[in-house]
């Protein structure tokens, strides 16, 4: 494994998450940009692709904004599709519980997940499954248990009882996370749960506002053995917030321009 060498730093909140963490796991971090001496407690994203939900035939495009926190296992992923975007759902994990629901004109119901142990452990394991898009978070949130595997991988954890979650990062030849993989989401929030092997990649790496970000992700789960893709996107805009105070998915922000901060440069 080609592994690029991090950048050590001396200072105090450097040298207390370098005591906490495995130095595996410290130098993961500090690899994909994430530091120690900043403290930006979430980021924002957008992103647009195709998603296809299980039992249908095609796929659907789709436009998404989505939080994720550095210092907490939360994020919220809104997203739009069908004609003229008048399909909403919104995947989120906030103040300790999970939901999905999906929306037509955003008023009238499509579907909505009922509150449960297993809807929580599959929200805490996207969210594991995501610290690619939030670096920081590998320094930040003290509520992620992390182990190496024995594989050349990273396990990270969160959660307890009947809540707890795992999933495993695997890393490419530079050192960065290129797949996160859990052997046992649930598929349904419901009964039957159907723990069913999950696994999401992580491609085409590119040098961002200090951070190595992947601009590509897809999502498959793996049914009597065969994998089956259900949504593929991409980065559009990403952005790391040093304070809380802006509108809720970027709302009365000013945008940069394309090459800027925030808008990624192609």
């Amino acid at each position: 494994m080609r592994i690029a060498k991090s950048l050590a730093r001396d200072g105090e909140d450097g040298g207390q998450h370098r005591d906490r963490l495995p130095g595996a796991v410290y130098d993961l971090a500090l690899r994909l940009g994430a530091n120690p001496e900043m403290n930006r407690p979430s980021v924002y994203l957008e992103q647009s692709g195709r998603m296809k939900p299980l039992g249908a035939t095609s796929w659907m495009s789709f436009t998404a904004k989505q939080t994720i926190s550095t210092h907490t296992c939360e994020f919220d992923w809104r997203a739009r599709t069908g004609p003229l975007g008048a399909i909403s759902a919104r995947d989120a994990l906030t103040e300790g519980e999970g939901r999905f629901d999906v929306m037509a004109l955003g008023l009238i119901p499509i579907s909505r997940a009922e509150h449960s142990s297993a809807l929580m452990r599959g929200e805490l394991m996207r969210y594991l499954a995501e610290l690619p898009w939030a670096p920081d978070a590998i320094l930040l949130n003290t509520a992620l248990r992390w182990r190496e595997d024995g594989s050349g991988g990273l396990a990270v954890s969160a959660g307890s009882g009947a809540t707890a979650a795992e999933v495993t990062l695997s890393l490419d030849a530079d050192g960065r996370i290129a797949g996160a993989f859990a052997p046992d989401r649930p598929r349904s929030a419901t009964t039957p749960i159907l723990p069913t092997p999950w696994r999401g990649r992580f491609s085409d790496y590119r040098h961002h506002d200090t951070m190595w970000l992947p601009f590509a992700g897809e999502v498959a789960w793996e049914i009597n053995g065969k994998e089956t893709l259900y949504w593929q996107g991409r980065l559009e805009y990403w952005e790391a917030r040093t304070d809380c105070a802006r509108g809720e998915a970027g709302r009365g922000r000013s945008r940069w321009t394309r090459s800027g901060k925030g808008r990624l440069a192609t």
